[in-house]
């Protein structure tokens, strides 16, 4: 299938480099941090050389945008009392990049389940509210725990204002905070920022200038990507840039966010929620479920996502099929393989720009 001729291309401020690379990944929740498990595998341990392996992409750099909206759990409940940004998916971000991430995992995902006070707290997210009080600046915070576990990225708020989330359903109501939005049961149509006009932290902004991928998704439509795309400036940095777009598809809808939506329903939100179209490639699963996996999704009222290719390409966006949905308790993508098609895709991408690619190199698999 032969996609339709696309929009010429945005004159590139300098071509994208074949190896090492420097990649932006956009998102938050559990996507976000499940991608950057499997692009961290990419990423020379700190003090290490730099050494390239021939036919491996390399990532120079890594840097994640986090969106910072949530309302609920630990990270409402700080987020009240401390009057600081929710520390819940950046902590998340800070132990999937972390060198030692099976111990660090447990240590920050340590969750109390009794003490005055500190029931129902993390210890990464007290961890955080901690610097945060003594450097009076969420940002310096989430700069010095990276370096204090080594990461091997830079994690950015997507802002650094308090914000919340507004809704405008399909029926005509509007639903206002990220867990209600999450809770709500019609189609949401519109999204917005409570105050609308915050602004992102210089460095996300020169991140993604410099950026030669930039991924958005994994991850919940409405609570996890679309908010990024609101804060001011990031949309138009994103379509400024000179470097590859690519989104990440969800492996299955949400029955409280998502709606039935496809693939390109998804995408053709994220546009419209940025004004712009956003995207070079879509990385879609063609893995289908399990009979077992798919009646317990049914049960919450989600299902599989429908990949719609023809719609996606009429975007403007180039499908790319992979097996990427692992099934345990949940469903989850197989970051290993998600990593590997995405950075062999800029390679080949920056090689021949704007070829089409619908499935991966099958020596790659």
């Amino acid at each position: 299938m032969e996609p339709p001729q696309r929009p010429a291309p945005p004159t590139r401020a300098k071509p994208a480099r074949m190896n090492p690379l420097r990649v932006v990944a956009i998102g938050g929740g559990t996507g976000l941090s499940t991608l950057l498990k499997g692009l961290k595998a990419y990423v020379p341990a700190p003090m290490e050389p730099y050494r390239p392996a021939p036919g491996r992409p390399t990532i120079s750099e890594l840097s994640a945008v986090v969106t910072v909206s949530d309302d609920g759990g630990s990270s409402g409940r700080l987020r009240t009392e401390l009057n600081m940004l929710p520390p819940g998916d950046i902590r998340n971000c800070i132990v999937a990049l972390s060198e030692d991430e099976a111990l660090l995992s447990k240590l920050f995902r340590h969750r109390f389940d009794k003490g005055s006070g500190l029931e129902g707290h993390s210890f990464g997210n007290l961890f955080l509210a901690a610097l945060t009080s003594i450097t009076k600046d969420f940002s310096e915070a989430v700069r010095l725990s990276s370096e204090i576990l080594l990461t091997r990225g830079h994690i950015y708020p997507a802002t650094a204002s308090n914000i919340q989330l507004e809704a405008l359903m399909e029926d005509g109501t509007r639903v206002r905070g990220e867990t209600k939005i999450t809770a709500s049961k019609g189609r949401i149509k519109e999204l917005f920022l409570i105050p609308p006009e915050v602004r992102p932290l210089p460095q996300t902004l020169e991140a993604i200038a410099g950026a030669d991928v930039i991924t958005i998704g994994p991850g919940s439509l409405f609570t996890s990507l679309i908010p990024n795309l609101l804060v001011r400036g990031i949309a138009q940095a994103i379509v400024n840039s000179p470097a590859i777009k690519v989104y990440i598809c969800n492996l299955m809808t949400q029955a409280n966010e998502s709606l039935g939506l496809t693939a390109a329903e998804h995408i053709h939100a994220l546009n419209n929620h940025a004004q712009a179209q956003l995207f070079d490639y879509a990385l879609i699963n063609r893995r289908p479920a399990s009979d077992d996996m798919k009646a317990k999704y049914a049960l919450e009222g989600a299902a599989q996502i429908v990949a719609d290719l023809e719609a996606v390409e009429k975007l403007g966006c180039c499908p790319v099929l992979g097996d990427y949905l692992e099934e345990g308790g949940v469903a989850r993508h197989a970051t290993d393989a998600v990593a590997r098609d995405m950075l062999n895709l800029a390679v080949q991408a920056a090689e021949s720009p704007r070829k089409p690619v619908m499935e991966p190199d099958p020596a790659h698999r």
